[in-house]
């Protein structure tokens, strides 16, 4: 299973320079914009926020980011519609946080374990990773899909 890391490594580092461009070059009109529950800095938020717990080896190691607020995501509880936006410096303060994590993170987690280490998941550690890249790549999608409407088009990541 450890042959596979480096390859995850690559995938997770790409997907998450997707998610960065989508983050850099989206204006502000966009990263406030009308879809409150799902606006632009909350949809980068929640991906970041949830990239961050995945890659933990067991949910009980998850410590979240020093600038987290209940009142945009949690796992535990509705986040409020009307919470203050993170600003795009944040948005990328805690980006670098996640993507150099995925390195040492990956190097620790047991691809083979029949457990994912997350509660809600009753899948295979394996699974849960790439699950979690799915996530990564939903929303990176959904956040470049709502610039290329705007007439931002990014480029394209296969692997860092």
């Amino acid at each position: 299973m450890d042959n596979l890391k480096p390859a995850l490594k690559g995938q997770y580092h790409a997907a998450l320079d997707m998610l960065k461009g989508a983050i850099e070059e989206c204006p502000d009109e966009i990263w406030v914009g009308s879809v409150r529950h799902r606006s632009h800095w909350r949809l980068a938020y929640h991906t970041l926020y949830f990239t961050h717990m995945y890659l933990q080896v067991r949910y009980e190691d998850f410590v979240p980011w020093e600038h987290h607020r209940d009142d945009v995501e949690s796992d535990q509880e509705r986040e409020r519609l009307d919470a203050a936006p993170y600003s795009r410096a944040e948005m990328l303060t805690y980006w670098e946080l996640v993507d150099a994590m995925v390195d040492p993170q990956l190097d620790k987690i047991d691809l083979s374990s029949s457990e994912s280490g997350i509660p809600w998941y009753k899948i295979p550690k394996l699974d849960h990773i790439l699950l979690n890249l799915r996530h990564i790549q939903e929303h990176a999608g959904q956040l470049r899909d709502r610039l290329l409407e705007a007439g931002i088009d990014q480029k394209w990541y296969t692997k860092r």
